[in-house]
């Protein structure tokens, strides 16, 4: 028994002055053996760094003892440790394996499996696939998937276990030097260089009591730090909600306060519970737990700010109305940027915690669907919305017509006050206010008023039957001429003037008057439509005929009849066109009609701003 622990010890020494010859050469795995006395040479550098921290505490010596010990979890198989708890595993489980096999009597070298045996033939193949340190279930077994593939490191089995093996051999002695009577309770007590040891040795018994694997003065620092730092955050919060949000570049920095502040504390708390509180025991991984999902809420935080902030610096510009759907389709494209954030950092952060992140993704797949049936009648709307963003069919503020027939007769009208994601909303002229899905908006014929470049006036004078042919000459050019005199009235190739005796009505002479006005505003257009109505009127008045209506006329000899005179002056004034050649019929010459445009006043004489204009 003395001899093969001689021999071991030298192979220790010879093992320590190799790796202090190559401080980057990695540790041997390729067999049960190789990585057992790779075990035994890091835990007798990790009892060496752990003296000279203890005897001159600070950032070097215990950066030289955190190196020796995750150089030890590269022993251990973490692959079912969950990432977001493997480095607090990992240190605990390699202590407590320090300290079970220390009290362990190990095998001679040679009964421990190597690939030595199987150099010349090289049939490594050989080499069991697991191998049991004798009378324990400590397993070192062969890596079967992943990056590392092939080497043997302590089990899954074994590092989950590591706590139940030391509590059977508690109470065995150390068959091997160790740097303290109680390697556990001295890693539970241990400190960072920012917490010295002589403080902690000066705590009350009962402070440095285990309970559930931690000393209960640490306990009582975790809640202590996490109570702080919740209520900075709440604070933060609260000041970041004094001003509401309006999408300004101050806003946005006030609440982006909110989510750094959590990264920073959550960043802060982390370094400081593994590198100086020195967390331990089961529970020491629920800060762990909880400071990852503060990063994941923290930048989910921050790109949904973000996206918000720059759909609304868009919207906030003159071209787009807040209510528009341009408006509402920027803020869902920020929503959805948000959302995907989230679903990707939830999932993230559901591995890194050891959640199965696959089983879920399949689950939402069949809940997704479900939704989505459920959802039938939100998605069509929202189809429509998509529909009326592709065509602009109207815009916020536009006056529109809408129906579901383009036919003539009675329609509905009215002002669109917003353009959401599911329906749109329209003041009427009675100022109701008819809200319609979008679905449904989309398969309307829609009219908008506030497209047009020009306006058209449209019309029918109905004259008595008394009027000569002459006297409706006199009156056709008459006002053929005031509509190319307005300064208000448009006449192109493909949009003439249109001043014409159409038929013979059951009472009236009929003449119909078709002229587009240069207004797009409604209320403008009736304004011109109103003056040029006023001046047709008169024109009718001094051609000395007049308005028919539904009615029999009876004559009597009181009844004054037309104007004689005027009539006359109407009819002589045609037959000098007639001898003069330019009768104004079928339509103005055109040097004439150049001679006459934009002749008129307007507004006319006397109306608020006719001097201005």
């Amino acid at each position: 028994m003395r001899i093969r622990l001689l021999g071991l010890l030298l192979l220790l020494f010879i093992a320590g002055i190799a790796g202090a010859g190559h401080p980057l050469e990695p540790l041997d795995t390729s067999s049960p053996r190789a990585t057992l006395e790779s075990f035994l040479v890091v835990t007798d550098e990790a009892a060496r760094r752990f003296a000279e921290y203890r005897d001159a505490p600070s950032p070097t010596t215990q950066a030289a003892l955190l190196k020796s010990l995750v150089r030890g979890w590269r022993l251990l198989d973490l692959s079912q440790v969950p990432p977001a708890s493997r480095q607090q595993v990992a240190d605990d489980s390699f202590v407590l394996l320090w300290d079970v096999i220390a009290r362990l009597q190990l095998p001679e070298p040679g009964a421990i499996p190597d690939d030595t045996a199987f150099i010349e033939s090289d049939d490594k193949a050989k080499i069991p696939a697991e191998w049991r340190i004798p009378d324990t279930e400590i397993t070192i077994a062969r890596v079967a998937e992943g990056p590392r593939a092939g080497e043997f490191l302590f089990s899954p089995d074994t590092v989950e276990q590591a706590w139940s093996f030391y509590e059977a051999v508690r109470e065995l002695p150390y068959l091997r030097p160790m740097p303290s009577d109680d390697l556990v309770l001295t890693d539970q007590l241990l400190t960072g260089w920012m917490i010295p040891m002589v403080w902690v040795e000066v705590l009350p018994g009962w402070a440095n009591t285990p309970v559930l694997g931690q000393v209960v003065w640490k306990w009582f620092a975790v809640l202590l730090l996490l109570g702080l730092a919740l209520g900075a955050v709440i604070a933060l919060f609260r000041w970041a909600r004094r001003r509401d949000w309006d999408g300004s570049l101050g806003a946005y920095v006030r609440r982006l306060s909110v989510p750094l502040g959590a990264l920073i504390l959550a960043a802060f708390l982390r370094y400081f519970f593994q590198n100086h509180v020195n967390l331990t025991g089961a529970a020491a991984g629920v800060p762990d737990y909880l400071i990852e999902v503060t990063y994941g809420v923290a930048v989910v935080w921050l790109i949904w700010l973000t996206a918000s902030w720059i759909a609304e610096a868009i919207i906030a510009s003159p071209r787009i109305s807040a209510e528009s759907l341009d408006a509402n389709l920027l803020r869902l494209a920020a929503r959805a940027v948000g959302t995907v954030a989230t679903l990707v950092l939830a999932f993230e952060v559901a591995h890194r915690v050891g959640i199965p992140v696959y089983g879920l993704v399949a689950g939402a797949g069949v809940g997704g669907l479900a939704v989505a049936l459920a959802a039938k009648s939100t998605l069509e709307n929202f189809m429509g919305a998509l529909n009326l963003f592709a065509d602009h069919p109207v815009r916020v503020g536009d006056i529109c017509r809408y129906d579901e027939a383009a036919e003539s007769g009675w329609h509905p009208v009215g002002r669109v006050e917003s353009i959401g994601l599911r329906s749109t909303k329209i003041r009427k002229f009675d100022r109701t206010l008819i809200t319609i899905p979008n679905a449904e908006f989309a398969q309307l014929h829609i009219v908008n008023f506030g497209k047009c470049d020009r306006m058209l006036l449209s019309t029918t004078l109905g004259l008595r039957y008394e009027t000569s042919d002459d006297q409706l000459r006199f009156v056709l050019a008459e006002l053929r001429e005031l509509l190319h005199a307005h300064p208000k009235t448009l006449h192109t190739v493909n949009d003439p003037i249109r001043v014409r005796f159409v038929e013979y009505g059951d009472y009236s002479l009929n003449v119909a008057i078709r002229v587009y006005i240069r207004a797009t505003d409604y209320n403008e257009f009736l304004a011109i439509q109103e003056d040029i109505l006023l001046r047709m009127m008169k024109l009718v008045g001094q051609a000395g005929t007049g308005f028919a209506f539904p009615s029999r006329t009876l004559y009597l000899g009181r009844d004054g009849g037309l104007d004689n005179e005027r009539q006359q002056g109407a009819e002589k004034q045609v037959r000098e066109w007639a001898s003069a050649q330019t009768l104004p019929f079928p339509d103005f010459a055109e040097d004439y009609r150049k001679k006459i445009t934009d002749t008129l006043d307007y507004p006319p004489e006397g109306s608020p701003g006719a001097e201005s204009s």
